[in-house]
């Protein structure tokens, strides 16, 4: 028995470096797009600009990430993951270091929008990369490393990570701390990520079998000429925009608004307003890890990707569910815990919306996760405008509420009623090694 045992090829695990590289550059990415709000009064001052300039400031990141989160896809689908992972990396740390010095409004709303362009092909590049190093039963807790744990991880140490910088080195030092970590990100990314398990010289022979096993035939090319039409048309990818841009809409309200929610409303210091909001991205944490097991779990044993939208639904219904009690008695105790049970629950989804998106244009994960990831930031772009417009003609935070409750309703309710099943989607049941080999058609 020893002997058979020795006797089978050992499985390299060089899938899981590449899949750890990409949640440190999720970290990276989130730490940097929210530095600058812990630099708003120094900022305002050296560059002479009022808070009403600077709210457009906040606004111009989203609107570079929306555009080309978008326009990122088709290049990581034609290019391939580890090119534009690179070269994004590479602007978005060159504009990092350039933020302290841009010296004017202008400057500084020109550098966040190229902060957010080259932001903007990390989660296309991310689905990409899991979909082409990971088989399909491995995925759902890859994601949700890379889509809920590393970005509310990231939220939970960006606050302290960032405050200390700033407190060491100063605001202009915070950033270009922060652009190095970019930089020493691209070099390492450079030696070890590339675009596939063939590409990669420590993959074994049986690393690449058990990756192909779980794959999809249109999931193994590096790259792939660009078609729309199968993105555009499809149904359950629409469902899956509507579904995260309900999602997106709490995630952005609760991440712009929640200290001023804490601080206005219940009277309390901005150290107290801290350890309060630790509680929501604790619960993110969490319920990201969860979604991962779950949806592995319940694929393992079902086989069907139509249970990723029942999940999804199930865990978003809830979650605008458990917003009901902050607008209906609040209290500081209700409050932060019920936030936390929201958040919690909606972090369920973090992974899971790219796992659905490779399901529904397997040949494409890059486009499918740009298009996806649009909504997303679009959310982005339209949740602290509404919240601000509510709490100002409003006085109360109530009404926000109401709304991102009414949105997870229906983002919900699509999730479970609309997809459409996916009969193609089915794996072969084996693999040949020598097919491993053979090259991908174009």
């Amino acid at each position: 028995m020893s002997s058979v045992r020795s006797a089978r090829p050992e499985r390299s695990r060089a899938r899981w470096l590449t899949l750890g590289l990409i949640v440190a550059l999720i970290v990276i990415n989130y730490i940097d797009r929210s530095a600058v709000s812990y630099a708003v009064d120094p900022l305002t001052k050296a560059f002479g600009i009022s808070k009403s300039q600077y709210g457009y400031v906040s606004s111009a990141f989203s609107i570079g990430y929306m555009v080309f989160a978008f326009l990122a896809g088709p290049l990581v689908d034609r290019y391939g993951a580890r090119r534009v992972l690179l070269l994004g990396v590479a602007l978005w740390s060159v504009v990092t270091a350039v933020t302290p010095v841009s010296g004017t409004f202008i400057g500084l709303f020109v550098a966040r929008i190229v902060l957010g362009a080259g932001e903007g092909p990390g989660f296309p590049a991310a689905t990409r990369t899991v979909s082409r190093w990971l088989p399909q039963k491995e995925r759902g807790r890859a994601l949700a490393m890379v889509g809920g744990v590393a970005v509310a991880g990231s939220l939970l140490i960006g606050g302290p990570v960032v405050t200390q910088l700033i407190a060491g080195l100063g605001w202009r030092g915070m950033f270009w701390v922060l652009a190095g970590l970019g930089a020493l990100w691209f070099v390492v990314a450079y030696a070890l990520l590339r675009n596939t398990p063939d590409e990669h010289p420590r993959v074994s022979a049986a690393e690449r079998a058990h990756i192909a096993e779980g794959q999809l035939e249109e999931e193994r090319s590096a790259r792939v000429r660009v078609q729309w039409r199968p993105v555009l048309t499809s149904r359950n990818l629409w469902i899956i925009a509507v579904g995260y841009f309900a999602w997106g809409f709490m995630f952005w309200g609760f991440m712009y608004w929640l200290p001023e929610y804490l601080s206005s409303q219940y009277d309390l210091s901005i150290t107290a307003v801290g350890l309060f909001t630790v509680a929501p991205w604790a619960a993110g944490v969490a319920g990201a890890l969860a979604g991962g097991v779950i949806t592995d779990r319940v694929f393992s044993r079902t086989g069907s990707p139509r249970t990723r939208f029942t999940i999804m639904g199930v865990a978003l219904l809830l979650s605008g569910a458990a917003l009901i009690p902050i607008f209906t008695a609040p209290s500081l105790t209700v409050s932060v815990t019920f936030i936390s049970i929201g958040v919690g629950l909606g972090f369920v989804t973090g992974g899971i919306w790219w796992v659905a998106a490779i399901d529904a244009v397997p040949a494409q994960p890059g486009v499918a996760a740009g298009f996806a990831d649009a909504s997303f930031a679009l959310s982005g772009v339209v949740a602290p405008s509404v919240m601000g417009f509510i709490v100002t003609s409003t006085g109360s935070f109530s009404s926000g509420f109401v709304v991102m409750t009414v949105l997870a309703v229906i983002g919900a309710g699509s999730l479970l009623i609309l997809p459409k099943r996916e009969h193609h989607r089915e794996l072969p049941p084996t693999r040949r090694e020598p097919d491993l080999a053979a090259p991908n058609p174009q």
